[in-house]
């Protein structure tokens, strides 16, 4: 700015002698035209008229005065040439006097203003000099901020060690050279400083941990931090703040974790106040929260072991003892801690009785363990560090058949091996020295070491000795004897099995829980048509299936075998069924799960059966055809035949009228024949139409709801007549109040009608038949009894079959279709018959018919 005064003032000062020169420049040339155009007189009144003129203007106003007061005296002397002359000449002298006057005061006041400018522009000049030195130093730093988003400038430079950038481009990115806590608090500093002019002052640290002192300020529309390399007393009562930061953090930090803590913690004062506890003191002494547990003075330990504590530690010798006290009702051992110091005493208190619990549950278990091993047939010995015996168990003295006093004396491992060895006990060795050296090294071995001794009496031992992290090993012999013999065995029963399976007629395939196959025998190859190449073992189903493609080519074959063989069922099904390849042969396959895991797949030629059971088919399918052709026929014939009957059956009842005339008594019994014939054939034609109606599944039951007394009724009016013929009586047992049954009325009459007619037939004359009738919840029992001859055993089981008759001690041979027609209606009701009999124990026939719970009418199926 003093800059900036002192040009002003030299510009000043050149105009006004720019105008001096231009004044005196017109004087000059005025001069010369009055020498050219007027007398010699009047051009020196015009000069110094025009000397005055030049000088200022109010010049002119004096000049015009004269001029005038001139002009009015020339009026009356001289002309007016002549008067203007001298009016002019005095004008202007005055005014050249005046101006002269005036310049020159003029010029000297502008001389002293131009001294006073350059003395303040030196002085300003110096001082800015002087701030720009101050701010050139090291130790402090400027970043200036205008208004908007350009860029900032830098003044100044930070000391080197601080690790501060000197170029101004990466001066402001503080994360490379400051500390991650202290770059993003200034970052957030400077934003708050720029957007909302908010002032601040800070410490921070560098990544080389000096401390810098940084001041924000907004000014002028300019925001302004500084940077300061801080020395001395200030470098230290910045550290001291920092760490006295750093401390208070940390004492907090390390106050919440112990607040957190399951252990009780407190801390005292040096009189053995309570001064601070955490939540799980309070919790333990039963306090609403741990400040009341402070002020209300609760006390986790009783009195002597806090006297106890107080008299036993020290500064140098903290106490730690276990004690036990009450918490929560229950007496429990906690491990004490409690440490003194100058202001007081703090302590921590462990709860060890879940720790005691597993030590005396670990001595348990030891000595469980130990009479476990005592009583394993594998012989076990176990040392210590020192390689001295520390335990063994009978087996081991039945192996080695070692001297219990040798035993007890706890020898040492080396001492055992060398007996052992004196008692050819151990396998011989050409270099003694260095095998012992060598199992001997599993002492100073950080891994189990094997190895397998083959004995002199023949046994073979398995030797595994594991080493102790605490020292010592532990030796175990596994007696391989048996399991040798038995993997030789075993070897040799496998070789067998292979045989045997390469020499099986049935195909057989093993795979894997993989889908590989693991073995195959030729007959599989054969039948499959596949080379010894493509089965062999490591062959992936998948690969098997495309070279059977070949001979059989559906997709849920072998695919399916690959999901069964494959899947992660815990219950692997067994499935079976049957192959039929492009050449004609029938395969019978099996897919059985082994027991480990894999799958076993067999296949059986059976082209012959199959091709047998084919023809057995067909001829079976012939017959059906046949017996259908049967039934259509019966049912055809027994339809034409119902029509003539029923003309027969109603002209012999005409003959029968009187209105016809009398007929002699040989007509009258030729008559009485044909009706009977004719009603005896009616019947056998509606039975034999009643089942082919239920072999053709179309006949109806008619359900309804049935009183059973009024149907007993129905029935017993129906047969008199048949029953008068025969002389036979008929005996009903229904118990009252029996209720309805629903049920197809009209086939419940034909069914017992039938079993009374058939009853009827074998009974003597003369005796009585019974008809029982009783129920069980939902279920109608009938049963018709007679003292008949009986039918025999071996005749029971077709007595139901169509067209079975027998009029062995019958008195009327029949069709042979009552019970097969009782059996079929007793079925569509969903019930069943019964029949017991005996030669000369007469025949009881049995049928249950349940209720059904709704009336409807179904169709037999």
């Amino acid at each position: 700015m003093a800059v900036g005064n002192v040009a002003s003032l030299e510009r000043a000062e050149m105009n006004v002698d720019g105008d001096e020169a231009s004044a005196q420049t017109g004087f000059c040339q005025g001069m010369a035209t009055e020498r050219d155009t007027a007398p010699r007189g009047l051009r020196r009144v015009v000069r110094w008229a025009a000397i005055a003129l030049s000088g200022t203007a109010l010049s002119s106003f004096a000049g015009a005065a004269l001029a005038q007061e001139a002009g009015l005296e020339a009026g009356r002397l001289l002309s007016s040439t002549e008067i203007m002359v001298p009016t002019l000449t005095i004008g202007a002298l005055a005014a050249a006097l005046l101006s002269t006057i005036w310049l020159v005061r003029q010029k000297g006041n502008i001389e002293a203003e131009s001294r006073d400018v350059r003395s303040a522009l030196s002085d300003a000049q110096q001082k800015i000099s002087k701030y720009e030195a101050l701010i050139a130093e090291k130790n402090r730093r400027i970043v200036i901020w205008e208004a908007g988003p350009g860029r900032p400038e830098f003044l100044g430079q930070l000391p080197v060690e601080t690790g501060a950038p000197a170029q101004d481009r990466d001066f402001l990115a503080f994360g490379r050279w400051l500390s991650t806590t202290s770059a993003s608090e200034l970052e957030r500093a400077i934003e708050a400083l720029r957007g909302n002019a908010r002032s601040f002052d800070m410490v921070i640290e560098t990544i080389r941990n000096e401390v810098l002192e940084v001041q924000g300020r907004v000014s002028g529309g300019k925001a302004f931090v500084r940077f300061i390399a801080l020395n001395n007393l200030r470098a230290e009562l910045a550290e001291l703040k920092i760490e006295r930061e750093r401390l208070s953090n940390s004492m907090s930090l390390f106050q919440s974790l112990l607040d957190s803590l399951e252990q009780p913690v407190w801390r005292r004062d040096v009189n053995g106040n309570l001064t601070w506890v955490n939540h799980a003191y309070s919790d333990a002494v039963e306090a609403a929260s741990p400040t009341a547990a402070v002020q209300e003075g609760h006390e986790f330990l009783g009195t002597i072991a806090r006297e106890k504590i107080r008299a036993t530690a020290t500064t140098a010798s903290p106490f730690h003892d276990r004690m036990s006290t009450v918490v929560r009702g229950n007496r429990t051992i906690f491990d004490i801690s409690d440490v003194v110091g100058p202001g007081g005493s703090a302590g921590m208190a462990v709860d060890v009785s879940e720790a005691e619990t597993v030590r005396e549950e670990l001595n348990r278990t030891l000595k469980s363990h130990a009479e476990t091993l005592d009583h394993l047939a594998t012989p076990v010995a176990i040392f210590d560090g020192e390689q001295r015996l520390q335990f063994y168990n009978q087996a081991f003295v039945r192996l080695w058949d070692f001297d219990l006093g040798f035993l007890e004396s706890r020898p040492g491992n080396a001492e055992m091996l060398d007996r052992l060895r004196s008692q050819n006990k151990l396998p011989e060795q050409l270099n003694w020295r260095n095998w012992k050296e060598s199992v001997l090294s599993v002492y100073r071995s950080l891994d189990t070491q094997s190895d397998r001794w083959h004995l002199p009496n023949g046994q073979t031992l398995q030797v595994i000795a594991t080493a102790h992290p605490q020292g010592g090993a532990t030796w175990v012999f596994e007696n391989l004897t048996e399991q040798m013999d038995l993997e030789t065995r075993y070897n040799t029963l496998v070789k067998v099995q292979g045989e045997t399976i390469d020499h099986l007629s049935e195909g057989v395939a093993v795979f894997g829980p993989d889908g590989r196959i693991r073995l195959s025998n030729p007959a599989f190859r054969v039948l499959w048509n596949v080379t010894e190449e493509q089965a062999k073992p490591g062959t992936h189903i998948r690969a098997i299936e495309a070279a059977c493609a070949y001979e059989y080519d559906k997709p849920d074959g072998w695919r399916h075998f690959g999901q069964m063989l494959t899947n992660f069922d815990d219950e692997r099904p067994s499935l079976q069924g049957t192959f039929e390849l492009h050449s004609g042969l029938v395969l019978d396959y099996a897919v059985i799960p082994l027991p480990n895991a894999q799958t076993m797949l067999t296949f059986v030629n059976r082209t012959d059966s199959a091709l047998a059971e084919r023809a057995l088919k067909e001829k079976n399918e012939a017959l059906r055809k046949a017996d259908e052709l049967k039934n259509d026929f019966v049912q055809h014939v027994s339809y034409e035949l119902r029509s003539p009957l029923t003309n027969i059956i109603g002209f012999t009842d005409l003959l029968k009228t009187p209105g016809l005339g009398d007929l002699n008594e040989r007509q009258a019994e030729y008559v009485d024949h044909i009706s009977t014939s004719s009603s005896v054939l009616l019947t056998i034609v509606n039975d034999i139409l009643d089942l082919a109606t239920v072999d053709a599944g179309i006949m109806q039951l008619n359900y309804n709801e049935t009183d059973i007394d009024e149907l007993l009724d129905d029935v017993s009016l129906q047969i008199a007549n048949r029953l008068q013929e025969n002389n036979v009586t008929l005996e009903i047992n229904a118990p009252a109040g029996l209720g309805a049954i629903v049920a197809d009325q009209q086939r419940l009459k034909q069914i017992l009608i039938k079993l009374i007619t058939n009853a009827t037939n074998f009974a003597p004359e003369g005796s009585t038949i019974t008809l029982n009738c009783w129920r069980q919840s939902e279920d109608f029992f009938f049963s018709v009894a007679d003292r008949g001859p009986g039918i025999p055993e071996d005749m029971l089981k077709t007595v139901f079959d169509r067209f079975s008759s027998s009029n062995k001690g019958g008195k009327r041979s029949g069709a042979g279709l009552g019970l097969s027609i009782v059996e079929s209606f007793v079925t569509l009701h969903h019930g069943d018959v019964r029949i017991e009999s005996g030669p000369s124990q007469g025949t009881t026939v049995t049928c249950r018919i349940p209720s059904a719970l709704n009336a409807r009418s179904v169709a037999a199926e």
